[in-house]
């Protein structure tokens, strides 16, 4: 369910790929029969493009991780947290536009 440059990250990666990234990191917490969370998919995909090699883009599925997304108090989803030196330093709750999510990331990367 994940596009070009967006990683499937889980319960046993999130750590290693997440928090002791690298880059900063845009996650993407989403369940199956979420429609927002659908809605949001291309949305991510197309910031995954246009920010290669500067972000790293990663999807959690909600139903199948039960431990990630309740250790950083998501309730509800789509819930897109950015992520740089392996802490939360912004977060996004519910279906908003692109420009929206880009604006956020642009002050991240500063």
């Amino acid at each position: 369910m994940s596009g070009v440059g967006v990683l499937e990250v889980n319960d046993a990666t999130f750590d290693q790929e997440v928090l002791k990234s690298e880059l900063p990191v845009l996650v993407d917490f989403w369940a199956v029969w979420c429609g927002p969370c659908k809605a949001i998919a291309p949305i991510i995909d197309a910031i995954a493009a246009k920010y290669a090699g500067k972000l790293k883009l990663a999807k959690v599925n909600v139903d199948e991780n039960g431990a990630t997304p309740s250790r950083f108090g998501i309730r509800g989803i789509p819930a897109l947290l950015l992520f740089k030196g392996g802490k939360v330093a912004d977060q996004i709750v519910g279906f908003v536009p692109q420009d929206v999510i880009e604006e956020k990331i642009k002050k991240l990367l500063g």
